[in-house]
């Protein structure tokens, strides 16, 4: 692996910066829109029929030593601080004294993930319908939806027959389509290889593709977009997208390829697209994507969260721009932990983890809502100028127009304890759950999973549920710093599960991983510790017309929409639902078949169901 330290905002390394680099390949289309921008589309790749997943050989779970693990290659770029004011000096000012107020929420589930045969394990998953899909370096595994095993390990590479298994994968279902979505890089050709599942059963059959880069395309992070797969990297390829529309149909899709500006250059460059986890955003909205920035880097006067706008025109690719829309300025923090990748102290042993600062960790969840969207956001941050870790949190929002604000931000550290390595997400009730590793020296507690949440009307910026432990580790990892890389908070298709997934170490110190589900949205029936009820939405085809029935809103104003797969709503309807029920329909004449969604509720909540139109 190479690490690389940047001084002053200089690179010391011999990779070549962007103007040296031709954007395009052999065989690209290249423009220059209106911004003077250089845009690449690539010429459409064929995809390759591979599967079923459930007939492919099975790997064996077995301890490996250090020697024998496959290294992930990353090319971290580190930022100095160079800045002496920088803020804030001391104590993190968000940082939350209040105790969680809320009776504990249990796991639903809690079982073992992937041993893994990389360094890192880089685990990431998702779940379906069925089933929960978990990907580490370097294999892949389907479990069912109560834990138990849905068949065994396989290969990674085996997704796409010949590769060289390099790994940093990414799971994501794609709930729109009712497909999977899995991903990982290739070293040799700067490859980007994904697979497209032909239904919603991750042990079936995929449509599978590879394209190549000008430069190598290091540590990416996807999304989905009503108009395609979106995809950041710490490269200069830091807006890309893939032709989502033709991959679905297993046709020759293209991607697009440009730079983020002012991304290009700024130190680990892992800049997050809005990954729609709820319905999607309207068609014609722009895809946003995320970066952080510490007034402590030369030539940063404020922390700051940048937002870029991504404008894609598939018909006529040269008009696809990328855009700094906005920046918000946030509560000062804190990402340095001394200059180096050992971070994050252990029990019994001078070796430390690299904790992964100074960027977004995945994913930037973006949910829409009746009147306005979200989007949550996480990183490690310094908490007491001592190298405490802590997880800032925040939740940007907008009124379905771009113009983001924070709506809330918070900094979890509730004890002496080490908290990184997050993935945070909201529910459909607008309850947040957020599952982070965790390790305490001076308390003896390896690291380990934990998880933590809040409920939608609880004070703003502060974590209510108290902290769950998902499992303690058992050693310490010694020898080398890489660590998790990233983990993976999920949203189940019931719009209320969370699910996920993270590293932790065994007795032995090696990597392990689990997999964990809990949910925030069922009232306990306690008194102090009701959340808002969920309604029951049941929607079904009657000849021509779409019938709603939808029982126990928490209010009488309801909005009823039917959305279609790019987001756009072509009916609508302003309810009164007395005693919280409503029953109606919508009239299906004239509508393209295809996939549809009902959504019913407000701005405190909402129920959404998928409808296929023949």
């Amino acid at each position: 692996m190479l690490r690389i330290f940047s001084l002053g905002g200089l690179a010391l390394s011999a990779l070549p910066l962007l103007a040296q680099v031709p954007n395009a390949l052999p065989g690209d289309r290249t423009w220059v829109n209106a911004l003077g921008q250089h845009i690449a589309i690539s010429a459409p790749v064929p995809a390759r029929k591979v599967g079923p997943l459930r007939d492919l050989p099975t790997l064996s779970e077995h301890d490996l030593s250090a020697a024998e693990r496959k290294l992930t290659r990353n090319i971290q770029v580190q930022r100095e601080s160079v800045n002496p004011e920088a803020l804030p000096k001391g104590e993190d000012p968000v940082l939350q004294k209040s105790a969680a107020s809320r009776l504990a929420r249990q796991p639903i589930l809690d079982f073992a993930g992937q041993n893994g045969s990389g360094i890192p394990p880089d685990p990431t998953g998702s779940a379906g319908p069925n089933h929960y899909l978990q990907c580490v370096n370097t294999s892949c595994r389907p479990f069912t939806k109560t834990g138990g095993s849905a068949g065994g390990s396989f290969s990674l590479a085996s997704l796409w027959p010949g590769s060289t298994n390099d790994g940093d994968p990414i799971v994501l279902y794609d709930r729109h389509a009712d497909r999977w979505f899995v991903s990982q890089f290739q070293v040799s050709g700067n490859e980007i290889l994904i697979a497209i599942s032909q239904t919603n059963d991750p042990t079936g059959d995929y449509y599978t593709y590879s394209w190549s880069f000008s430069q190598f395309p290091d540590y990416p992070k996807f999304s989905i977009w009503w108009d395609g797969y979106y995809m950041t990297s710490n490269s200069t390829h830091t807006a890309v997208v893939f032709e989502r529309e033709k991959m679905l149909q297993g046709l020759p899709a293209q991607r697009i390829q440009l730079s983020a500006p002012s991304a290009s250059n700024a130190g680990f460059r892992s800049v997050l697209p809005a990954d729609a986890d709820g319905d999607l955003p309207p068609n014609g909205t722009p895809c946003y994507f995320f970066n952080l920035e510490d007034d402590a880097w030369g030539g940063v006067p404020d922390d700051r969260i940048k937002i870029y706008e991504m404008t894609t025109d598939w018909v006529t690719p040269g008009n696809t721009q990328v855009v700094q829309s906005q920046t918000l300025n946030t509560q000062p923090f804190d990402t340095n932990f001394g200059f180096g990748f050992s971070n994050i102290s252990q029990p019994g042993t001078t070796d430390k983890l690299d904790a992964v600062s100074q960027i977004f960790y995945f994913r930037a969840q973006h949910v829409r809502f009746v009147g306005h969207s979200s989007v949550m956001l996480c990183h490690v941050v310094d908490v007491n100028g001592a190298n405490r870790a802590g997880i800032r949190w925040y939740e940007l929002r907008d009124a379905n127009d771009g113009n983001f604000s924070i709506h809330q931000q918070g900094t979890w550290a509730p004890d002496n304890g080490n908290r990184w390595m997050a993935s945070i997400a909201m529910d459909n009730q607008g309850n947040i759950g957020m599952g982070y590793c965790h390790t305490d020296p001076g308390a003896n507690v390896f690291p380990g999973l934990r998880y933590t949440g809040r409920y939608a009307n609880d004070p703003a910026g502060v974590m209510t549920v108290p902290e769950q432990i998902i499992i303690n580790g058992g050693g310490s990892q010694t020898g080398f710093n890489r660590y998790g890389d990233y983990s993976h908070t999920a949203l189940d298709p019931n719009g209320t599960t969370f699910w996920f997934t993270g590293e932790y170490l065994s007795a032995t110190g090696q990597p392990r991983t689990r997999i964990a589900s809990f949910d925030l949205a069922a009232t306990v029936g306690l008194d102090g510790d009701a959340v808002i009820p969920q309604g029951t939405l049941n929607a079904w085809l009657d000849g021509a017309d779409l019938r709603v029935q939808y029982v126990g809103a928490p209010g009488d104003d309801l909005v009823a929409d039917l959305m279609g797969m790019d987001g756009r709503i072509v009916r609508a309807q302003q309810v009164t639902a007395p005693a919280g029920s409503w029953q109606g329909r919508f009239s299906t004449e004239g509508l393209a078949g295809g996939v549809y969604f009902v959504r019913v509720g407000h701005t405190a909540g909402q129920k959404v169901q998928r409808i296929v139109l023949p």
